[in-house]
This record gives C-alpha cells, structure tokens and sequence, in this order.
C-alpha cells in the first residue's frame, strides 16, 4: 500500500530499542552478553567515596592519622622505637645477655619518655603555663614512678632510692644547667629573667626534703634508735605522710591562692600566640597519647629493672651509677628536652617549672609515695638514703639555691651546673654501695 510507512531495514516492525540486537554474521562465534550495569558497582564506588570521605584530613580518621604521622613519624629519635621489642625478645630468646636487653630497654625508653613530653607539652598549651609546668613534672616524672613500682615489687629498695635521688640530682644539676647554658648562648647580649619568687618557694620545699632524708640516716647512723630497726622506718612513714601534706597545700598554694605570683614574666599576649603556633594535635589526642605511652613505658621499665643486675655484672658498672646515673638521665629525657626548649625560647619561668619542679615533685611527692606503697606493700622502704647520698643531695639543693637567688639565668651559671653534674657522676662511679658489702 502507498500509504503504509515501511519499517526501517534489519529492524524488525515493533521492536525497541533497548531489546534490538543484531544478528552475528553466519559462522562467526557467538558475541560475549552484552554487560549489565548492576547496582552493587554504584555502591562499591559509594563505599570508596565514603572511605576518602572519612579519611579527609577534617574527619575523624584522618585526625588520628595525622596525629599517628605527627606524634610516631615526624619525630627523629623515634627511629630507636624498634629497640624495645628487641629487648623484650632478647629477654626471653636468652637469660645470658642481660647486659644487651638492659641498655636495648634503656635506649628503647628514650623516644617514649620524650614523646611523653612532646604530648604533655601539647596538652599545656590548652591549660596555661602554670598547670603546663605541673604537668610536664608530672608526666615527666611518670618513668621514674613506673620504674620504681616495679622495683619496688621485687624488693629492690637500694634501687628504688637511687633512681629517685638520681632523678633530683639530673633535674637540678644536669637539665637545668644544659638549659640555662643553651638559653644563655642563644641570648647571649642579656642575662635571662625568671619568677624569683616561685624559684624561692621551690628550694625552700627541696630544702624540707632535705630535712625529712637527714634525719632518718642521722638516726641510724648515731646508733640512737630508741627502737633499733624500727624506729628509722616508723619515722620515714611519718616523715613521708607530712611531706604529702605539704605537697598537697603546695599544689593549693600554687594553683589556688597564689596564682598571681607564678605568672610567667613577658609579654601574655605573645605567650598566647606563640601556643597558638605550638599546637600540632588536639586535647583529647594529647590524653589519649599520654595513655598509650605511659602503658608502653611501664612494660619496658619491667624488663629494664629485671635486667639491672645482670646488666651491672655484664657491663661491669657499680649498681648505684646505674641507678643514679643511667636510669634517670633516660627518664629525664622528657625534661631534658623540653626544658632546654624553652630556655631558647627565652620562657625561663616554665624551665624552672619543668626542672626544679620536677625534682620538688619527686622530692616532695614520689619518695613519700614509694614509702607508703612500700608500706602497703610489706616493704620497708624508709628515708634513710645512706649518708653519702643524703650528703650529695644536701650540697646539690644549696648550690642550686645559690644560682637561684637573684632570678637570672645566663650560660656560665649553666655551665657550673653541668660540672658539678660531672662531678657527682664521677663519685658515684667510685662509690661501693655499703648494703652491697653487707649483701
């Protein structure tokens, strides 16, 4: 018919378009099916988009891995990290190597004693200087705590002492001089200025430490027990509740009544902003982070002290220079760095929080502490250091008081501390331990 309109030629009449297919040429093979788009490559492309999308650096995820490559990748000596878990593997693949999985725990603490401060010095900058100076003593000072519980639980109350009274000594002499020395050569046209005041109260707080070590050692070593054996140990516990107590009311006084008076001298608002700058992760991430490694640092200090005699027969070392020296100038590392950091950046006043804060806190709180978990414990863990020691710590806090008196701080102050530093060193090198001979 003229009028019927003719369909199109190899398409059927009523076909659509969708549903042609062509026909494949004779004796051709037969064409794969043609590919279906099915929705489950929508959500797989849906997924991928919400991975990148959590993993944005706003998001939570990308948060923590910025935190993990800030706090784990960006730090330098981080590159000692795997020597911990060498230690721990040495311990138990060979009892005869002592020596090497002491000082692979030794070296293995360091990164993690000074990524604790690096995460307290970031937790102070949402708190202030002042609480930022407690705490970096504090967590500074969690090492010495976890290794001297640990210690502690095995009996080793010699050890316990020296690490303590090694910390002090470290403190007052070692961080505190390398950071005056380093903040007096990068300032080095002006004597650097600090809160006298605080700098006073602290030494005259080490000053009461000093009393409540001396008389227990002078008991002892007078022969004037009135009870012997128990009176020094009745005395120390104590000693050790009153010391507590006027570290508590040093807290109220400090954080509380007389506030003013620690307030850093400067320009605030330049303070404020250079923590501004300072700050590379978040409050909760700094808690978080002093968590992780605190836990870590406690399962290291437990094969570190394991290994502490084994390491002195090996190493041939006395235990009291291990114990004085080598344990706390590794658990110092927190203190030692951040202290000279701030000394360059002309922040005395939180130096001085950091170091001689540090060794009140350990002189005022965690020596007291031991004792009366010690007490707990069934230990007999007193305040009679022996005399020698009670001795260096007395000249040590008198000549730290002496550079202290008129607030200022430049590098030839720093450097006598060092030396004296050296010279403490050298006498525990010499020095035989009497419980030793008597052991």
């Amino acid at each position: 018919m003229m009028g019927a309109e003719k369909p199109a030629l190899g398409f059927p009449a009523g076909a659509e378009m969708d549903e042609l297919v062509l026909a494949p040429p004779a004796g051709s093979p037969a064409p794969p099916p043609p590919r279906k788009m099915h929705s489950l490559d929508f959500e797989h492309i849906g997924s991928l988009a919400a991975v990148a999308e959590s993993l944005a650096p706003g998001s939570k995820w990308g948060r923590a891995l910025t935190s993990v490559r800030v706090v784990i990748f960006q730090a330098k000596i981080n590159v000692l990290l795997p020597f911990g878990p060498l230690a721990i593997m040495l311990h138990y693949l060979s009892r005869k190597h002592q020596g090497w999985v002491f000082l692979f725990s030794l070296i293995g603490i360091t990164p993690l004693a000074e990524r604790l401060g690096y995460a307290t010095e970031q937790l102070a900058c949402y708190t202030g200087p002042t609480v930022g100076g407690l705490l970096n003593a504090t967590f500074g000072n969690a090492t010495e705590m976890i290794i001297s519980i640990y210690a502690l639980k095995n009996g080793m109350i010699r050890v316990v002492q020296q690490s303590l009274l090694g910390s002090i000594l470290s403190n007052m002499l070692l961080v505190l001089g390398c950071a005056f020395f380093a903040g007096g050569l990068v300032h080095s046209d002006r004597d650097q200025v600090f809160n006298k005041a605080s700098a006073v109260v602290n030494s005259g707080l080490l000053l009461m430490a000093v009393l409540g070590l001396m008389f227990p050692a002078v008991l002892h070593f007078t022969h004037s027990e009135a009870q012997y054996g128990k009176s020094e140990v009745a005395l120390s516990r104590f000693s050790s509740c009153i010391m507590l107590v006027a570290y508590a009311s040093y807290l109220f006084f400090q954080l509380k009544s007389h506030r003013s008076m620690y307030s850093p001298i400067g320009d605030e608002e330049e303070a404020i902003e250079d923590e501004e700058d300072e700050k590379e992760i978040t409050q909760w991430e700094a808690i978080c982070w002093l968590f992780i490694l605190t836990i870590w640092i406690s399962v290291l200090s437990g094969y570190l002290v394991d290994a502490i005699q084994g390491a002195s027969d090996s190493l041939n070392l006395p235990v009291a220079f291990i114990s004085v020296i080598l344990l706390p100038i590794v658990g110092n590392a927190a203190e030692h760095a951040s202290a000279i950091m701030f000394a360059m950046k002309n922040k005395l006043d939180i130096t001085l929080g950091v170091a001689i804060g540090s060794s009140t806190q350990i002189s005022m709180f965690v020596i007291p502490f031991c004792v009366v978990i010690g007490w707990m414990m069934g230990q007999e863990m007193d305040l009679n250091f022996q005399l020698f020691e009670t001795a260096t710590l007395f000249i040590t806090v008198l000549v730290v008081a002496f550079m202290l008196q008129e607030g200022t701080s430049n590098y030839f102050k720093g450097l006598m501390l060092i030396l004296c530093y050296l010279i403490v060193g050298a006498s525990f090198f010499v020095h035989v331990d009497p419980d030793a001979n008597e052991n």
